[in-house]
């Protein structure tokens, strides 16, 4: 698929990058001419990126260690020199902190809430904190987080998840605010809600593990959806590159929807 925006010469941080999606965003990074940093804890398997060995870094980075963030900014800024990007990719759920018809809301875990809790929002604080400060010392950069539709009307059997992807929205707003108004109006912070992608955290929800097919719940997901199916990593991708690019100049503070049609659909 070809891409109408060219990023050469732009470093992208990926964190959360061997995931479903933060892979996806990587990939098409690279192919828009990028420089493409991937933080994750599990990077040993990203050799496809191999052909972009001079355009693409590696580093194993545990987002909820500051250390650790901190240790991988400098090797971005060693091979790099800069980050003009930042995507937020890490996140995700826990069957640990989700109700069923086993687990009651009153029984859940502190430790798998706080994981939840922690991964998304945390997640994205710390980063936005250790390669924000880069982008306040350059006077220019560009944060994208991953929020959920969750955000916006939140499902059932997932409390922490939906917690957490709402305060992430309201992070964005708050930390689109105060980087262009503290260090530079050419930071921008905005956020992308997808709507239902399967992933390997949501995948036990949504289709049995023996047979494939869609669970009740993923039923209904696709009966108000209008579009009447899930989104593919690729829905996602003019939206990113949009909000990455010049084009969105003026755009800051947003959390943009990508769900087709589901927070619309009144379910009459």
């Amino acid at each position: 698929m070809m891409h109408k925006y060219n990023f050469k010469g732009k470093c992208t941080v990926v964190t959360g990058g061997a995931g479903v999606l933060g892979l996806e965003f990587a990939k098409i990074l690279l192919e828009c001419g990028a420089s493409v940093a991937v933080l994750d804890l599990n990077v040993e398997h990203l050799e496809l990126f191999t052909r972009f060995r001079d355009r693409f870094l590696a580093v194993k980075t545990d987002v909820l260690d500051k250390s650790s963030v901190q240790n991988a900014s400098e090797m971005v800024l060693a091979k790099y020199h800069k980050v003009d990007y930042l995507i937020n990719g890490a996140g995700g759920n826990s069957p640990n902190a989700s109700t069923s018809s086993n687990t009651s809301f009153f029984d859940l875990p502190l430790d798998a809430l706080k994981f939840v809790g922690d991964l998304n929002l945390l997640g994205t604080i710390l980063p936005s904190q250790i390669f924000g400060k880069i982008m306040a010392n350059q006077k220019e950069g560009n944060i994208l987080n991953i929020s959920s539709m969750n955000a916006f009307r939140p499902l059932t059997r997932i409390p922490a998840y939906s917690a957490a992807k709402a305060a992430v929205s309201n992070f964005t707003q708050w930390l689109a605010v105060h980087m262009a108004k503290e260090y530079s109006p050419n930071i921008r912070v905005n956020a992308i809600a997808p709507g239902f992608f399967l992933t390997e955290q949501n995948r036990y929800l949504l289709t049995d593990e023996k047979t494939g097919e869609l669970t009740d719940r993923g039923r209904k997901i696709i009966d108000h959806t209008p579009m009447g199916r899930f989104g593919d990593p690729e829905d996602l991708f003019g939206a990113v590159l949009w909000l990455l690019s010049e084009d969105s100049k003026f755009v800051t503070g947003i959390v943009l929807p990508i769900d087709g049609g589901f927070s619309a659909y009144s379910g009459v």
